[in-house]
């Protein structure tokens, strides 16, 4: 069963007070609609997933991915994505998979969302530029 629910808890995620955790579920909550909205128009990073949690799976699942972010200021952070994924989607989720995701860097609450609509280019670029601050 632990490798179906795995400990999701701030300590073993090595996160501080201010992690959010399991995210409000944006269906029945006006202020996870509108970061979700806010996070379409985010910033491009680069996340490494980590780890994620199936919460719901009515029709399509919804998953919270966990991820450490990566961007191109050179901010690390553990951030965590609530999303509606295909059964195909989950099934080829795996820890250490790159993924382009967004985020706010007014707000920096460690919610992002999948960067599903970026154009190849765009990630190719953000890569590039964080791969070239890890060498500085």
């Amino acid at each position: 069963m632990d490798q179906l629910r795995p400990d999701l808890s701030r300590e073993s995620l090595g996160v501080g007070p201010a992690f959010p955790g399991v995210t409000p579920n944006p269906l029945l909550s006006g202020k996870a609609r509108r970061r979700k909205a806010e996070l379409r128009d985010g910033v491009l990073a680069l996340g490494v997933l980590v780890d994620w949690r199936e919460v719901s799976s009515d029709g399509n699942p919804r998953v919270v991915l966990m991820l450490d972010v990566e961007t191109v200021e050179g901010t690390s952070f553990r951030g965590i994505a609530d999303e509606d994924l295909t059964i195909t989607a989950l099934t080829r989720l795996a820890p250490g998979q790159t993924m382009p995701v967004r985020y706010r860097p007014a707000v920096m609450d460690h919610y992002v969302a999948l960067a599903r609509d970026a154009d190849p280019a765009d990630v190719q670029q953000v890569t590039d530029e964080i791969a070239r601050a890890k060498r500085a």
